[in-house]
């Protein structure tokens, strides 16, 4: 055949035939010949070709270019026999599109120049986000990466959560206590109602704009949830969750197309029961939660990824498999995605990784036999 030309890479169409959708049967809660694994942060520090890739260049500019990205993607599926891949880019590029700067310093992480203080702030963001224009760059590096995947794997568009994108905002960059956020959630209820609607509407376009462009699931990331107690998560996050999967699913519905939904919101334990009824197929899980008691609140309502704690792939290998057996015992195989709590870190050791998928599949495999 003749080589493709650059435009055809781009079009999000002729996509090659996926060839492993254990990943998309196990969300759906179908039957699977092994349990799917992948990782949160698979694309990362730890890897040393990553390190090699990213050298010297700015951490966004690397989100803006769709070949970056896409290498990106791919570099741990050569390694590693994953069962799906996640796009590389970065939950802040939303606050971007809405007029926001945001800088990434090294050491520090993330950075906001001038975050949002007061209430009045909010008419400095873009009100009408044209996604398309502002990142067209994130569905070009989809598009790309689901032509040079070659239908290996499903490839997991992503997002923020409204509410840990309005903590990073008004921050202005990491913090133990979210105090600054948290202060505008009780002092100024409805100027926060106000950006949360503001950033989930945003957030419904681009997640359609991911999947227009290829993205065959998609992960709604809240990783500052636990920073909330149960009272301010039912007002300032669940609803807006709720509404990103609702809406974003009543428009697949329009084209008849239906795309896995996972919500992942760190550390809120408490609002299991409600996580499972919000319209997503899969409730991710951080590591504090145990598996056998996640699958009984949660009643087998839904699919559930997760939890190993990232640092368990600090042991040594024969310990990280008994480790595995444990949690997918707990979990059990059916409508189960296996993934760390968390992502991985910068210092974690790549053999461990593939410890942890091998361990994965090969316990699932013999379970699953033994049904």
């Amino acid at each position: 055949a003749a080589e493709m030309s650059k435009d055809e890479l781009i079009l999000p169409k002729d996509f090659p035939t996926l060839q492993n959708d254990t990943f998309l049967r196990a969300a759906r809660g179908e039957e699977t010949e092994h349990v799917p694994v992948w990782c949160m942060r698979q694309a990362g520090r730890y890897l040393p070709e990553f390190r090699e890739s990213r050298a010297g260049k700015d951490f966004f500019d690397t989100c803006r270019s769709p070949e970056s990205c896409c290498e990106l993607t791919l570099q741990p599926l050569r390694r590693f026999p994953f069962d799906a891949a996640i796009i590389f880019s970065d939950i802040l590029v939303v606050p971007q599109a809405m007029g926001m700067d945001v800088l990434m310093v090294a050491g520090k992480g993330p950075t906001f120049p001038d975050p949002l203080k007061e209430p009045e702030d909010l008419q400095r963001l873009r009100t009408a986000v044209d996604v398309e224009k502002e990142l067209g760059y994130v569905f070009k590096a989809i598009t790309l990466t689901r032509h040079k995947i070659e239908g290996k794997v499903p490839l997991i568009g992503f997002t923020g959560a409204p509410w840990t994108l309005m903590a990073y905002m008004i921050e202005g960059g990491g913090s133990n206590t979210y105090s600054k956020a948290k202060r505008w959630l009780y002092r100024h209820p409805e100027a926060s109602h106000m950006l949360l609607r503001m950033l989930t509407d945003v957030i419904v376009e681009y997640l359609l704009g991911q999947v227009a462009a290829g993205a065959q699931a998609l992960q709604v990331f809240d990783s500052h949830a636990g920073i909330l107690g149960p009272v301010q998560f039912k007002d300032f996050s669940l609803p807006y969750l709720r509404d990103i999967a609702r809406r974003v699913k009543d428009k697949l519905k329009e084209t008849g197309q239906d795309v896995p939904m996972i919500v992942f919101a760190k550390d809120a334990h408490y609002a299991l029961e409600d996580l499972s009824q919000s319209h997503y197929e899969v409730v991710g899980l951080d590591w504090t939660i145990d598996p056998r008691s996640a699958r009984e609140r949660t009643g087998g309502k839904v699919s559930l990824q997760g939890n190993m704690d990232p640092c368990a792939l600090y042991s040594p290998k024969d310990r990280i498999s008994e480790i595995v057996q444990k949690m997918v015992e707990g979990f059990g195989t059916r409508g189960y995605i296996a993934n760390l709590g968390h992502g991985l870190y910068p210092d974690m050791d790549p053999e461990n990784v593939g410890a942890f998928v091998e361990a994965v599949h090969q316990h699932s495999k013999l379970m699953i036999k033994q049904i």
